[in-house]
Order: structure tokens, then sequence, then C-alpha cells
């Protein structure tokens, strides 16, 4: 039997957790402190920490599904997926090309993925997208799971990069706020 040359690690069934979450806009008035009226949500803790909203795909769940319902969930806002231009190695259907990152327009698909080791408990994806919140929408109250107590914070976009407290949130952030402003480009 033949083994890959390439490093990997496999994880069976039982072994994973599969979470989605996403990077929710909201698009505001313009204002001499928010000249772009853009802001990104952050759920606010109890411990003070600033994250993103994210949570486990339910079973026979889609991932983009479970994106929209764990943000609106544990936000309160009904929101949608975001279709955008952005960068991506998936490939176009039914065509066989090499595996090449591509800018693309109006693409729902993940803007970042991060693996969790959680040692003997195995590993735990999360898929994020980006999301806006629907139009006209208002928040709603007692959206959130028995257990989970967020305070709702929209903060202008660049202070939300800023104020998130872990690193790789605020890459994932920092990352869809460039892909929402449209800069993006074909180099990495």
């Amino acid at each position: 039997m033949s083994t890959s040359t390439l490093p990997s690690t496999q994880y069976l069934a039982g072994d994973f957790v599969i979470s989605a979450g996403s990077v929710l806009f909201r698009q505001v008035t313009p204002t001499a402190c928010n000249p772009n009226g853009l802001e990104i949500y952050t759920l606010h803790t109890k411990k003070d920490e600033y994250l993103l909203p994210k949570g486990c795909k339910d079973r026979g769940e889609s991932i983009d599904a479970a994106a929209v319902r764990e943000t609106s969930e544990e936000t309160g806002y009904a929101c949608e997926l975001w279709s955008l231009r952005m960068p991506t190695r998936a490939t176009a259907p039914a065509v066989d090309i090499d595996d090449v990152m591509k800018v693309v327009d109006g693409l729902v698909e993940p803007i970042a993925i991060t693996a969790r080791d959680l040692g003997a408990k195995g590993l735990k994806l999360i898929l994020w997208f980006v999301t806006r919140v629907k139009e006209d929408e208002e928040k709603a109250d007692g959206t959130q799971m028995e257990g989970e107590s967020f305070e709702s914070v929209f903060l202008e976009a660049y202070e939300a990069v800023r104020k998130l407290t872990f690193k790789k949130d605020q890459k994932t952030t920092q990352k869809a706020l460039e892909v929402v402003r449209g800069r993006v480009d074909g180099t990495r």
C-alpha cells in the first residue's frame, strides 16, 4: 500500500468537530468617525474578550448554513452570506484545471479556515464566511443558546479588527475587510 509523500494528518469520524462562523458586516450612515459607514460585529464576553460569532455545525446541516445560523443565534441579527470578489483555489464546476489561486467575482466561500488541535479530543475545524445584516432587520432578543451571554457590539470596521482579542480572529477579519472593500488582487 502506498502513502503520500506530502505530510498529512487524517481524522476519522468522531475524532473531529466542524464549526462555522462569520465576520458580520452592516452598512450605516457615514460619519466623521466612520467615513465609509462600515461596521463589524463582535461578541463581548464576561471575560472581557472580543470574539467573532461561531459554533458547531448541526448534523445534516451545510457548513454555510451553520455559519448563518450560528451568527444569527449569537448576535440576534438575521444575516445572509455575502457574495463577493475574493481569492479562491476552488475550481469552476466541471472544469479540470491545476490547483491555483484565482480572484473570482460572486463567490460565497470561506474567507478563512482555522484548524484547532484539541489534543486527545481530536481536531476542531472552523470555516469562516463573510455575512451581512439583512436589510431593514433589527436585533432580535433571546436568540442565544442557554449558557451564552454575549453582549452585541458593532464597531467601526478598523476598530473591530484592533479590538478582537485573538490574532487569528484579527487576521480573518482583516482579510474579510479587504475583500469587502474590494482590495483583492491575485497576489499573496
